[in-house]
């Protein structure tokens, strides 16, 4: 059931809301709130993201968009029914509304409940500080999203607070659980780890810092090939090398000592299931928080890189070697 309304205001969306589900019955086990804050262009996939997200976490969705009217005004579309698990509403802000967004947004939330917010694409430079964001405790952005990715990732490195986290952090779930089991069987010192990503790929750069940040050891990155995604990553040590080499963003080959090469399914994700999985928790992610602490010191003191073969130093920018 899809339910349209022009020119409404917070009570009218809700008193709409309420005569909908005198229709298709009431809503139950809404655990939370989502707002999603988001450009025209990318609505399509967003809702898709949230109906696909809602099956495991059914909740209120409040979709917020900007229009192109002059007039001062805001335009809604209510989802409700089988096909959508929990309820999904959209709202056009249009005119000068567009500058009070969270009047609007406000009173829709669920009560006694946590508010997530969300943007999918471009997102302010502090989340808390932002005036939607100023109403969840949980605050997801996306910098591979962003038009430069790994200085969108700084900027959230430079202006995280509890409660802050980013979809380029879950994007790489597989490969820190890869990682994780890998080490387990190999106790021994390492000496060196180098990654591989395409250009621009935020991803890698900040699976450097973690893994920078939690190992004591060299983590250099380059993000020259061409993907997709992360590529390899290497792990050096006393007993020999573990590799992990992915070319096709779907199966890797995993080679380590005294094991015999396999492969190994790490497949890049869609946005619905690392929206469903971020959503899992609303708890700070103290590791995260580190990771991005540890990403500002390869940006602001980057260690020199080994000396080339003619005395030169590469030169070094943010946490990339070039």
């Amino acid at each position: 059931m899809i339910k349209t309304l022009k020119g409404t205001t917070a009570q009218g969306i809700q008193n709409a809301i309420t005569a909908a589900r005198r229709d298709v019955g009431a809503a139950s086990g809404l655990v939370f709130t989502l707002v999603v804050i988001t450009d025209l262009r990318e609505y399509t996939s967003v809702l898709e993201a949230c109906i696909d997200a809602s099956r495991e976490h059914p909740s209120r969705v409040l979709i917020v968009t900007n229009g192109a009217a002059a007039a001062d005004r805001v335009d809604a579309e209510i989802h409700l029914g089988e096909d959508v698990p929990g309820e999904i509403i959209s709202l056009r802000f249009q005119g000068d509304l567009t500058n009070h967004r969270e009047s609007v947004v406000l009173p829709l939330l669920l009560p006694d409940s946590p508010v997530i917010a969300w943007w999918p694409g471009t997102s302010p430079v502090s989340l808390a500080d932002d005036p939607l964001g100023s109403l969840a405790i949980r605050r997801i952005s996306d910098s591979m999203g962003a038009a430069d990715p790994i200085d969108a990732l700084e900027v959230r490195a430079r202006n995280m607070t509890p409660g802050d986290t980013d979809l380029t952090w879950t994007r790489l779930t597989p490969w820190r659980a890869l990682l994780v089991s890998a080490l387990d069987q190999y106790p021994s010192k390492l000496k060196d780890i180098s990654i591989a990503a395409e250009v621009d790929n935020a991803a890698g750069v900040l699976l450097a810092s973690w893994l920078d940040d939690r190992l004591d050891c060299n983590v250099s990155i380059d993000t020259t090939t061409k993907g997709p995604g992360i590529t390899s990553v290497e792990l050096t040590m006393d007993e020999g090398t573990i590799s992990i080499r992915r070319s096709d963003g779907k199966m890797a080959s995993y080679s380590a000592p005294k094991t015999p090469a396999r492969k190994v399914a790490l497949p890049r994700r869609d946005i619905s299931q690392l929206l469903t999985e971020e959503l899992r928790r609303i708890d700070p992610d103290d590791i995260l928080q580190n990771a991005m602490k540890q990403l500002l010191r390869r940006v602001d003191h980057p260690e020199p890189a080994d000396a080339s073969a003619d005395g030169a130093i590469p030169a070094a920018k943010g946490s990339q070697v070039e």
